[in-house]
């Protein structure tokens, strides 16, 4: 038979017994209602006002109808008084409540929420004992039902003692298979063997438990040969590798990183890396925030190498769920850039030799002993003069250049008066005004105060500016060097004026980078692009700053501050 037909047959007597047994419990029910109605009515009306009140306070708007309606609400709970203690309660509660409709105030709104549970126990606890005393009629109609439900009981002990292992037993054995599916215990199997719906039920389940079982299996394969594999990758990579979470406990150290670190990477992982770093200053280097303007000198295996630092934040949508930092090996390339300046050094060096020679010869063919000149011969030396002196300033610039790279700048300090540098620096290049009449006009107050610096390298910064003013100014203009003392008060301030075509906004970020040359519309260029990339590196390390101010079509100013000594 079918489990449809015998659930058919067993709650059709089922519900014969319920027509019966409900009958009558309507009808006791309907006389314990009438006898609850009367105990309950004034508690719940109660109840129900607070209920209102409470929604107010909960909304926190306190509009008019807001205000109306507990108003309404609290007037009906005062004329609704039944229990001890009720009417203090209400009587306090008007009294917050027309505090608050004076000043409101927070406080207010939790003294009433206060008065509201007061009232809300006070009707709960009312109801329960009048409950007490319907439960003591409820007993007494108890009884008849035990006993009418006891001879419906003896009709249906047949069924009681044959049908309910027709379901139960499969249920409950489907109910323990699926406890040990959620235990991902899906080695599990349901014996049941019908051929009812339970057992189409019971095959269908062992059927998904096999299927997850081998899901399970190949996943979690998978998943490790990934693991295994993605741990291969990191450990045999030649940067350091080190990740984090979101608290900064170590998730994994490659085998580069924890070299370089001198740790065990094995007893790494699950460690807060700030009280690691509290040991190791490697770590607690990588661990700032900021990041290093130099690359890192690293000394592993007596052997030193050079890495620059990069953060990846790891993400999850917006949420941070950690970060990776990564030390890149940059040996190589800095090796090559330190080859790349020595050869600049070097070759700056011999070039400058060869090119006095060639400066000291023309001295002596301009000199009429030698002999005479035509004007084609004339022409031809003076061009001759120029492109040495220009080779002159570039193995110059070159040579200067190295010693930025290198670190090897040599600085004099010593106290200078701004007066020195400024007249050192125009007298040096009023031939080169004179020749495009230009005129140079300085601007120096008396008083100014000495600067701790280096002569030499602050005079050249001031020239590379002038001689930059008279090469983009036009001719019969006007060019004012000025020195004057800083906001600050702490430093002096120069600055070199010119009133040429400018520098476009876009480009002046750029104007103190090496070999950066703003563009001059298909315009012959002169110079290395170097000089300013100096100038900045010379007064920054005399611990001043350097920087521009231009605007198209109305020239420019290029200024640099020094301490005062």
């Amino acid at each position: 038979m079918k489990l449809k037909t015998k659930l058919r047959l067993a709650l059709t007597f089922l519900f014969a017994v319920i027509v019966l047994l409900g009958s009558l419990g309507a009808w006791y029910l309907k006389k314990l209602s009438s006898e609850a109605q009367e105990i309950l009515k004034d508690n719940y009306i109660s109840l129900e006002y607070v209920r209102n009140m409470r929604n107010v306070i909960d909304e926190n708007a306190w509009k008019n109808e807001d205000v109306a309606l507990f108003e309404k609400s609290l007037l009906h709970q005062e004329q609704n008084i039944t229990e001890i203690g009720e009417a203090e309660a209400t009587q306090q509660l008007r009294s917050h409540f027309n505090a608050l409709r004076k000043s409101p105030d927070s406080s207010r709104i939790r003294l009433i929420a206060q008065q509201l549970t007061k009232l809300t126990d006070v009707n709960m606890q009312a109801i329960v004992r009048k409950n007490a005393q319907v439960k003591k009629t409820a007993d007494e109609v108890y009884s008849y039902m035990v006993l009418i439900a006891t001879v419906c009981a003896l009709v249906a002990f047949s069924f009681i003692i044959n049908f309910p292992n027709t379901i139960a037993e499969p249920i409950q054995q489907l109910t323990e298979g699926l406890q040990e599916i959620s235990r991902k215990n899906y080695e599990s199997r349901l014996g049941v063997e019908r051929k009812d719906e339970l057992g189409e039920m019971a095959r269908a389940f062992n059927l998904m438990a096999e299927k997850l079982d081998e899901y399970e299996h190949s996943s979690l394969a998978r998943v490790l040969f990934e693991k295994r594999r993605t741990e291969t990758i990191i450990n045999q990579m030649n940067d350091a590798i080190v990740g984090l979470d979101e608290s900064d406990y170590l998730l994994f150290v490659n085998s580069t990183g924890a070299e370089m670190l001198g740790l065990d990477a094995s007893q790494l992982a699950g460690k807060y890396a700030p009280d690691v770093a509290l040991k190791n200053d490697l770590l607690r280097t990588l661990l700032n925030d900021g990041t290093p303007l130099k690359p890192l000198k690293i000394v592993t295996n007596e052997r030193e190498g050079y890495f620059t630092k990069e953060v990846l934040e790891v993400k999850n949508g917006e949420q941070r769920i950690g970060k990776v930092i990564i030390l890149k090996n940059i040996t190589p390339f800095h090796e090559l850039d330190q080859a790349k300046t020595n050869f600049i050094a070097t070759i700056s060096h011999e070039l400058k030799t060869p090119i006095s020679g060639i400066k000291m010869s023309l001295k002596l063919l301009e000199n009429e002993r030698i002999g005479p000149l035509n004007k084609e011969q004339k022409h031809l030396l003076n061009q001759i003069q120029d492109d040495s002196q220009r080779l002159l300033n570039i193995t110059g610039e070159l040579l200067d250049l190295s010693q930025v790279e290198t670190g090897n700048i040599q600085l004099n300090f010593r106290s200078i008066h701004p007066q020195e540098v400024v007249k050192a620096a125009t007298e040096a290049l009023l031939f080169s005004a004179e020749q495009k009449q230009i005129e140079l006009h300085c601007q120096l107050p008396a008083d100014l105060p000495a600067i701790q610096a280096d002569l030499d390298k602050t005079m050249w910064v001031l020239m590379n500016f002038l001689s930059n003013a008279i090469r983009y100014s036009p001719e019969k203009s006007t060019i004012t060097v000025e020195a004057q003392v800083g906001h600050d008060q702490k430093h002096v301030l120069f600055s070199v004026q010119d009133f040429g075509k400018g520098i476009e906004s876009k480009y002046q970020e750029r104007i103190f980078d090496r070999y950066f040359q703003v563009p001059s519309n298909g315009q012959s260029k002169s110079g290395t692009g170097l000089g300013l990339a100096i100038s900045k590196e010379f007064i920054e390390a005399q611990k001043g700053q350097i920087g521009v101010e231009s605007e198209l079509g109305n020239g420019s100013r290029f200024w640099f501050q020094l301490p005062l000594a």
